[in-house]
């Protein structure tokens, strides 16, 4: 198959917490360019002074911090997704002002080596009806409590967790979506077997 940007597009989604980056990096290992979604949020889109001009008007210095004898201005993440998270207007804003800076990015990236096989992390790619993007797209998936215990291990409240999950789609329904599914709840090993067979599958698409 030829997508768009060249041999072949996958897309990785699933819930927080579910292991979507061990995906994208065993994928990686496997010879695919990666690129990293939330990465690119946070180098990228979050130093760009536009983004930082807009952040620090809607939200003040306590979402937007000088710091340093240079007065760099920076995002504090942990504020900002205060914000976010518990407002639907706030989260919808946001994403207005991230996502298309996100996708130009993707593009970028993609027409820089359109003879490579990319895999894309994507928390919200059915919640954006993204999947015209991808080629395939793959859900990495886990039962809810060990989602949550890989949150809480993070250092991330159990309360924040769940409001964080809330705002995606239930992993079941990001299940019946995708076009394959990757059960991660065993052994490392487990989990690379499924990614071997898969991948393998995906060349001889």
């Amino acid at each position: 198959m030829v997508g768009l940007y060249g041999p072949m597009i996958v897309g990785i989604t699933g819930g927080i917490g579910t292991g979507k980056s061990t995906v994208a990096r065993a994928f990686e290992q496997r010879g695919y360019r990666r690129l990293d979604s939330d990465r690119i949020v946070h180098e990228t889109v979050l130093t760009d002074p536009a983004v930082l001009d807009a952040l620090a008007a809607r939200y003040g210095d306590k979402v937007v911090e000088v710091r340093g004898a240079a007065g760099a201005r920076v995002v504090n993440r942990a504020a900002l997704a205060e914000r976010v998270f518990g407002d639907d207007a706030e989260r919808v804003w946001l994403e207005e002002l991230t996502h298309p800076r996100v996708f130009a990015a993707w593009r970028a990236a993609l027409a820089s080596d359109p003879g490579a096989r990319w895999v894309l992390e994507v928390p919200l790619l059915h919640e954006k009806g993204l999947e015209n993007w991808f080629d395939f797209t793959v859900c990495v998936a886990c039962a809810p409590a060990q989602q949550l215990a890989r949150l809480e291990q993070r250092g991330l409240p159990r309360a924040l967790a769940g409001q964080r999950i809330s705002k995606q789609l239930p992993l079941a329904r990001k299940i019946e979506l995708s076009d394959f599914v990757l059960w991660n709840e065993g052994s490392p090993e487990f989990l690379e077997a499924q990614i071997d067979r898969l991948a393998r599958a995906l060349e001889a698409a």
